[in-house]
């Protein structure tokens, strides 16, 4: 009697009483005592409500039952279904909307809608990976930005796969402690196109040049990268450098001079396919013929392969060395040796060509980290 008196009633009901009476209904709903019948109908005259002409009246019902754990699920999940301005805060809030709701939600809404499943205070590993395939960038910020986002090494990969070219998302997930060195390598390989790619960029230097340019970056930050990569980590970013056909001569030999000898031997098992302790036994104290027949055994030509080999009897040298933890810098090394030698190859300049800018650079870099000591000495 009392549904049916008040839906009569609401009939004829001015919008801003309904709207009232819509809100006072809910929390009665949610805080006064009930007998089982009498909240049974206090629901169904809820569910009438959702289909009352006025937007106030269907936004006084959503914001009181928005937080509330005990609120209707189906009047809930219809609420979220609303109009913007009505399904925000419920979609943004609501406990009793389940993953599949969410994900339901996602799928079939805009990118404002997206935003709100990612802003949520907690986005299950679930949520979170379908936003990752489905969701645009802007709502992926959103995502990534939520310290209560449940992110999977898949579910960061997906989004760097998808919009790792956003110069937003590429800080964002580079920010993370738990990025993956081949996520930051793919991000990094990103960025080098960005460079490639820009027009500004281009005019000013040159096509041709910007590529070279934009490679070596490339290279430099993903051998930075190595230094922090060991183990299976160390493995796998390796065959996802080779995957990528980054395992070039100039990239290997740019690894070998910056130091990165445990990549390099891993580097040459996964190309050569070779059992791991035999290549570092070679490498490490294998006759300089055998090293040879190793390296080229990878593909490199007989052409640079001396190169190859020289560098890895320096580290040996050095490593052996009294003054092994002063490594010298095996780029001036091999340009002081090789510089001069006639007869190489076209192939074999090109990579000393690249060796000595490396050993520019470190020259520039030293003499930076002096003036900054003499800077700090005398403050």
């Amino acid at each position: 009697m009392i549904v049916a008196a008040f839906l009569k009633w609401v009939e004829t009901a001015r919008t801003q009483e309904r709207a009232k009476a819509a809100n006072a209904l809910a929390r009665a709903y949610l805080r006064s005592q009930m007998s089982a019948d009498e909240r049974q109908a206090a629901q169904v005259a809820m569910t009438y409500l959702l289909d009352d002409p006025s937007p106030r009246v269907r936004l006084a019902l959503a914001e009181v039952l928005a937080a509330e754990p005990r609120a209707p699920r189906a009047i809930m999940v219809s609420l979220s279904e609303d109009q913007p301005e009505i399904a925000s805060t419920v979609i943004l809030l609501s406990p009793v909307l389940t993953d599949a709701d969410l994900v339901d939600i996602a799928g079939r809404g805009t990118v404002e809608t997206r935003a709100l499943v990612a802003a949520r205070g907690t986005v299950s590993v679930g949520v979170a990976a379908a936003l990752a395939e489905i969701g645009d960038a802007a709502e992926l910020e959103v995502l990534l930005e939520n310290p209560g986002a449940r992110l999977t090494p898949f579910t960061l990969r997906r989004i760097a796969e998808r919009h790792g070219r956003d110069e937003r998302i590429r800080a964002l997930l580079l920010d993370r402690d738990d990025l993956s060195a081949g996520l930051r390598q793919l991000l990094v390989q990103f960025v080098a196109e960005a460079l490639s790619g820009s027009g500004l960029v281009i005019g000013a230097i040159g096509s041709r040049r910007i590529e070279r340019i934009a490679r070596e970056a490339s290279d430099s930050a993903t051998v930075a990268l190595l230094s922090d990569v060991h183990g299976e980590e160390l493995r796998h970013l390796t065959d996802q450098l080779r995957d990528a056909g980054r395992l070039t001569p100039a990239f290997l030999m740019h690894a070998l001079c910056a130091g990165r000898t445990d990549f390099f031997a891993a580097a040459v098992e996964s190309i050569s396919g070779l059992d791991e302790r035999r290549v570092r036994a070679i490498l490490a104290t294998g006759r300089l013929h055998a090293v040879r027949a190793l390296l080229e055994s990878t593909g490199l030509s007989r052409e640079i392969s001396p190169l190859f080999v020289d560098a890895i009897t320096q580290w040996r040298s050095l490593i052996q060395s009294a003054h092994g933890l002063e490594l010298d810098n095996i780029a001036h090394r091999l340009i002081a040796r090789h510089r001069g030698q006639t007869g190489l190859s076209d192939t074999a300049r090109a990579l000393l060509d690249m060796v000595e800018r490396l050993a520019i650079a470190e020259e520039r870099r030293l003499a930076r980290d002096y003036a900054s000591g003499l800077a700090l000495a005398a403050a």
